[in-house]
């Protein structure tokens, strides 16, 4: 039943709004939705130097190398930093640096972060390692490891891997103000075909942790150098 009005007419809602001087009811258009502002930011490379402790060229620390490359994030770039032909460091060199020296320092600088990959020798890192290490440090004041995120891995066909070895070093990278990836630890033992001729970790559940150590490493790059970053 529609209402009526006091003069008899009929009480039409459209114009009764009209007559009061309001507008009869709006036809709404669905508006386009507009893009949202979405941001696009693109992923941030870091170039990650790699040194192999052992200077053997069946190493298998190489091999290692090789497969935790294949494993990391695909924004890490490896570059191999060589130290074999470094002479034995002396301080008689800090007034003047050989050529050799000077270009381990720049291909240290020129990275954003480390990765130590190396054997054990007589529970301690080998000679080289070390070496070249106190070639980078040096002369005083011109430390090329500082605020270098770094990660320290080995491997070894004994049961605790490298684990001795990994702490010695880690105590010289401390010193030499590198901050340093406390976790996971990474001992890996050897075995016969763990890593193919392809670079390929054969047992899964390896190849799940060493590509969970790569993230991780990933991980603390961006860390440490949210925090310091590298000016070079």
């Amino acid at each position: 039943m529609k209402a009526v009005r006091a003069d008899g007419k009929r009480n039409n809602p459209v114009s009764f709004l009209r007559e009061n001087g309001c507008e009869g009811p709006q036809r709404f258009r669905r508006r386009p939705l507009e893009p949202a502002n979405v941001k696009v930011v693109a992923m941030k490379h870091y170039k990650v130097g790699y040194l192999i402790g052992s200077l053997a060229k069946g190493s298998i620390n190489r091999k290692l190398a090789g497969a935790l490359i294949k494993l990391a994030p695909e924004n890490l770039d490896f570059t191999e930093i060589p130290f074999a032909e470094l002479p034995l460091y002396s301080y008689d060199y800090d007034a003047d640096y050989p050529p050799v020296a000077r270009a381990f320092k720049d291909a240290i600088k020129a990275v954003d972060a480390l990765l130590f990959v190396t054997p054990e020798y007589n529970r301690s890192i080998p000679g080289g390692l070390k070496n070249a290490i106190d070639w980078a440090s040096r002369p005083y004041g011109t430390n090329s490891f500082t605020h270098k995120p770094s990660a320290v891995i080995g491997t070894s066909p004994g049961a605790i891997g490298t684990a001795v070895a990994q702490q010695s070093l880690r105590s010289v990278l401390s010193f030499c103000n590198a901050p340093q990836m406390s976790a996971p630890e990474a001992y890996i033992q050897f075995t016969p075909g763990l890593i193919d001729e392809q670079g390929k970790v054969t047992v899964e559940s390896t190849e799940t942790f060493l590509r969970n150590y790569m993230k991780e490493f990933h991980d603390h790059i961006e860390r440490v150098l949210t925090v310091l970053p590298n000016d070079a």
